[in-house]
């Protein structure tokens, strides 16, 4: 099994702890997820966050819908937190979010570890494009939702 990493960088004008809170409201990852990905989550609001909660999600991949269920392998408010796919579309898939206080703001650093199925030429053609576009829209959505004016 090939495993790719992805990772990226962002920084807001917003402190940790406001950041580090809108990252534990579950219901804030179908804000800041593509409207082509058709996401919701399945698991009842709201969802207390810590290490060992369950959250499931329904969404489509390029018109195939998908059930996703991924578990909090890490929480440490507000710092880091881990969640790590238990059923889903991909072979693995881990995904670490940091958060440090930076220029008077928080850089909300990201750490993807996953394989997919289907081999090298999926993932160049189709997956590794669209994690770039999911992870585009979400810092685009991220710096509109925590500038200053929202803190």
């Amino acid at each position: 099994m090939k495993v790719f990493n992805f990772d990226s960088e962002l920084w807001l004008p917003t402190a940790i702890e406001k950041v580090f809170a809108f990252f534990s409201d579950a219901q804030n990852l179908e804000t800041i997820t593509p409207a082509w990905l058709r996401f919701r989550i399945l698991t009842p609001l709201p969802i207390e966050m810590r290490t060992g909660t369950l959250i499931d999600y329904q969404l489509r991949i390029h018109g195939w819908p998908i059930r996703w269920r991924t578990e909090i392998t890490a929480w440490q408010p507000p710092h880091r937190f881990v969640d790590e796919q238990q059923r889903g579309p991909y072979r693995l898939w881990v995904h670490e979010h940091r958060f440090e206080p930076k220029g008077g703001g928080t850089l909300c650093s990201d750490h993807v570890r996953y394989a997919a199925p289907g081999g090298a030429l999926v993932h160049r053609w189709l997956v590794r494009p669209d994690v770039e576009r999911i992870f585009a829209f979400r810092a685009k959505k991220l710096t509109e939702l925590l500038k200053p004016s929202s803190s």
